[in-house]
């Protein structure tokens, strides 16, 4: 059985998160959350609390234990970008790209159990 969680439109830029999310995949979820927790990266916080909603929704519909559960998939995609723009000077605008991006967990149970 899997179990899904997601952060749509999170204000971060996808490929800052992807440093965070790369280290999580395939790890049992007590450790990630360990480790996140002594991440120091901005999108670790975000990432955890995904992770915590996906081990809320495996506890609640399936009563999965928490302790065979890993992240089996996790990905950040792109989301959409605001455009903003910056005056410079003899009336210019530079263009400023607010980033977001979609993160999506899925845990399941381990292989040898």
């Amino acid at each position: 059985m899997e179990y899904r969680a997601s952060h749509r439109y999170a204000r971060i830029t996808a490929r800052k998160a992807r440093y965070v999310i790369d280290q999580v995949r395939s790890m049992p979820v007590e450790s990630a959350l360990d480790m996140l927790k002594f991440s120091n990266r901005r999108a670790a916080p975000m990432i955890a609390k995904v992770i915590k909603s996906a081990l809320a929704n495996a506890v609640q519909e399936g009563g999965a234990n928490p302790e065979n559960l890993v992240v089996t998939q996790a990905t950040v995609n792109e989301g959409p970008t605001m455009k903003r723009w910056r005056p410079r000077a003899r009336g210019m605008a530079y263009p400023i790209l607010k980033r977001t991006s979609h993160i999506n967990i899925s845990l399941g149970e381990k292989k040898g159990q």
